[in-house]
């Protein structure tokens, strides 16, 4: 059975098609790229795979779980993650705090330790946070852990969305038009980090 099942996918507005019938599998292991020009629909089909978007009809399904209906973050939390054309980072946090928020609902202390900041709060935290420095340090951001996310570089800024999502624990992660903005420098930086991705985590990439 393939991880990611699309079947018959379809999203009208009014009386213009965006996505039509689109059939397709992903399974895992693999790498797969999505091509079309401007206004061919790559963006909303992500909408509709990621709960953004209710299609008008067809199926989506992931490693058995029927997605439609499903909110976002209840998507999110079955493995399936998205980065978005234009960056969405909390711009006044730091790039270490925007990591450990994304973790959410895969590590929580128990409610009663984190309200009376008992020992255990204290342990799921410090491991967070030397979870999220792993992460930032693979793809060359522990340097600006304590940086506010405004002000890292665009290429930067990037790569933390990137990060946030890998902090997600995706079976499945979209990258929507991750080069969008950069210059051939940072463009090359980003294939390399794609490469890293495959090599660290086991995961599927779209």
């Amino acid at each position: 059975m393939a991880l990611l099942d699309v079947k018959n996918l379809t999203k009208n507005f009014g009386g213009l098609t965006a996505v039509g019938d689109v059939t397709l599998e992903l399974n895992e292991g693999e790498l797969v790229g999505l091509i079309g020009p401007n206004g061919a629909g790559k963006t909303t089909l992500f909408n509709l795979l990621t709960g953004v978007y209710e299609p008008s009809e067809g199926s989506v399904t992931l490693d058995g779980h029927l997605l439609n209906g499903k909110a976002p973050y209840k998507i999110a939390s079955l493995g399936l993650s998205r980065t978005f054309q234009n960056i969405r980072l909390f711009k006044d946090l730091t790039v270490l705090d925007n990591v450990l928020i994304a973790f959410g609902n895969h590590h929580k202390a128990h409610v009663f330790a984190s309200f009376f900041r008992l020992p255990a709060f204290y342990k799921n935290e410090a491991a967070l946070r030397e979870k999220a420095l792993k992460l930032l340090k693979i793809f060359d951001l522990d340097g600006e852990a304590e940086t506010l996310a405004k002000n890292l570089a665009y290429g930067q800024q990037r790569r933390l969305e990137i990060v946030r999502a890998l902090a997600t624990e995706p079976k499945i992660l979209f990258l929507d038009e991750p080069a969008a903005g950069m210059n051939p420098q940072e463009t090359a930086e980003l294939t390399e980090l794609i490469r890293r991705i495959k090599m660290n985590f086991k995961l599927q990439l779209c």
